[in-house]
């Protein structure tokens, strides 16, 4: 896989149309694809490769059964977002280590893959920040510094190269009082801004374990859907309820199945 993942990297460098936050350029004759973009203020850094590897993180085209496992829950959830409209998505999980940081990060990848969106992606989870650690990156600045006035979203925007037309909002830190600040006007402010800049943008937020924290719940009502990991042989029924209730007024477009045994080879 390793193999496989540089051999990706190292083509979409060659190929790549530059791609930015802050620049965004439509094709007149490629309109219904995303656009092709120039990166001048997000960050581009190379991601670790074998760090991927180790941390399950799918290259776009992987061939495996997982591979297809997360194509085809991008091509159901953004049917299902393009239904209702909906561009903001939460990747939830009612506990700690049933994989909802790995899911988020394949899922992520996967939809920029699909080329009629870009794809960003946010660490919101301000207990335990993972996705920058998952890609070797060290940011500079994260959205815990956005939330914190120290930094403007620009600055803290990174796009792992080779990856097309994703981006990161990685979180550099763990904050004292998130779900306060998660329920608060600079977290709507946020929310609002991410939004409003790119109408072809899917963004894909990664929040603590509904059961561990209030910070899901907090934030539920800037979140226009959300999926749920549960782990098998691992989640309770009577948890996965729970969180139900808890988010009962945001949609749940369905559930992900992770650590299955019964896994049907790909196509």
């Amino acid at each position: 896989m390793m193999e496989r993942i540089r051999q990706a990297i190292d083509r979409a460098r060659d190929d790549r149309g530059h791609a930015d936050s802050a620049d965004l350029h439509e094709l007149g004759t490629r309109s219904q694809l995303a656009p092709v973009v120039t990166y001048t203020r997000t960050r581009v850094f190379e991601a670790n490769a074998e760090l991927l590897e180790r941390n399950r993180v799918l290259p776009p085209q992987d061939r495996s059964a997982a591979g297809h496992a997360i194509r085809m829950l991008r091509t159901q959830l953004l049917q299902r977002m393009q239904e209702h409209g909906f561009r903001t998505l939460a990747v939830l999980s009612p506990a700690d280590g049933d994989g909802k940081t790995t899911t988020a990060i394949n899922l992520a990848i996967s939809m920029a893959a699909d080329r009629r969106h870009t794809a960003l992606l946010v660490d919101l989870d301000l207990h335990r920040p993972g996705i920058a650690g998952r890609f070797g990156l060290v940011p500079e600045a994260g959205v815990d510094d956005v939330f914190a006035g120290e930094a403007p979203i620009e600055r803290a925007l990174y796009h792992p190269e080779g990856l097309e037309r994703l981006v990161l909002l990685p979180a550099r830190a763990p904050m004292a009082g998130s779900s306060e600040t998660l329920a608060g006007p600079r977290a709507r402010d946020l929310v609002r801004e991410l939004k409003s800049r790119y109408p072809d943008r899917v963004i894909i937020f990664d929040l603590p374990p509904v059961l561990a924290a209030d910070d899901a719940v907090a934030f539920s009502p800037l979140i226009d859907c959300a999926v749920m990991v549960v782990a098998e042989a691992r989640t309770q029924r009577e948890d996965v309820g729970s969180c139900l209730t808890l988010l009962r007024q945001t949609p749940v477009l369905g559930t992900v199945l992770n650590c299955a045994t019964d896994v049907r080879a790909p196509y």
